[in-house]
């Protein structure tokens, strides 16, 4: 999420009431998630464990919990609490606007699109030409939809990211700044949901098809011509890459990789990055041959046992 203009150290430090290490107007351009920061991004960490690894992110802002070393190039805010604080600059720099119409007037909904009854379309959202958009359909703010996209009824685009810390009297909640991306010519089945990303772009590329009752988790990007049958869940930060087609009930962890023209089976559990260009099933994953193998080795299981006795 990049700012509408350049903010220094001191304005951000200021803002969230905290220390800071570097020069005052060191520039801050944005603020972004670990696996989508940029030079000028504020990143946060709280949990030594990760630490280094968002000092030595691209990031040059890292919102701590502990006075570190600071790497040559960058700045540092020193917080109690960055989880915390990262809410309170996104509340900022991108905060809640209520809507009181079914239609935005800040739109900006391309020539030849049909928009059935029911529909919500939010604050600063965009939809290309000779889109359908049928009805009881959600459409939050500044998400951006392409060219001859249909949607089907129900389907909720641009919810917040499931994503919440845990707290001693329960559990707080990771604020959703990013967006939704939808590109041409997609298909998107009834009673989707599509979370919109923390700090970045929740993206659905070019050709792709998805069921019925598809959800896709925060910052996924889905690539061209993928089809994705009904029923499946898709974790937050995966990658799929292009032309990949997930069968029925598929569900992923979350920051993996789904290589290009891989074919995954109805009911797989999708544990780990998978290769492109071959089948999968099973819980935890496995090319698909492999699997067939081992089950059907396991039926052979009685009649080994006969033998031995």
């Amino acid at each position: 999420m990049k700012f509408s203009q350049p903010q220094t150290l001191k304005d951000i430090a200021n803002l969230i009431h905290c220390d800071y290490v570097g020069e005052a107007h060191f520039p801050v351009l944005g603020m972004n998630e670990i696996h989508v920061v940029e030079p000028g991004d504020i990143v946060f960490v709280d949990h030594p464990k990760y630490y280094d690894k968002a000092l030595e992110s691209k990031a040059t802002i890292i919102l701590i919990n502990k006075e570190v070393n600071c790497p040559a190039g960058k700045a540092l805010l020193i917080s109690d609490d960055p989880f915390r604080d990262f809410n309170v600059l996104t509340r900022h720099f991108k905060p809640f606007q209520s809507s009181n119409v079914s239609i935005s007037p800040s739109a900006k909904i391309g020539h030849g699109t049909i928009i059935q009854p029911n529909t919500f379309i939010g604050n600063n959202v965009v939809i290309g030409i000779n889109c359908l958009i049928h009805s009881n359909v959600a459409i939050y703010d500044h998400t951006v939809i392409g060219d001859n996209v249909i949607i089907h009824a129900g389907t909720v685009i641009g919810g917040d990211a499931f994503y919440y810390k845990k707290r001693p009297d329960g559990f707080d909640q990771l604020l959703s700044g990013g967006r939704v991306v939808i590109e041409n010519n997609v298909g998107i089945g009834a009673l989707c949901t599509i979370d919109k990303g923390v700090t970045g772009d929740t993206t659905i590329g070019e050709g792709t098809k998805l069921d019925n009752q598809v959800h896709v988790g925060h910052d996924t990007v889905i690539g061209k011509k993928c089809l994705i049958a009904s029923q499946t869940g898709i974790a937050g930060c995966v990658i799929i890459e292009d032309e990949v087609t997930l069968w029925g009930q598929v569900g992923t962890t979350s920051g993996i990789t789904i290589g290009t023209k891989a074919v995954v089976m109805g009911q797989t559990g999708v544990t780990k990055s998978i290769e492109g260009g071959k089948s999968y099933f099973g819980t935890p994953v496995e090319e698909s041959r492999e699997k067939l193998k081992q089950l059907a080795n396991i039926k052979k299981i009685p009649e080994l046992i006969n033998k031995l006795k």
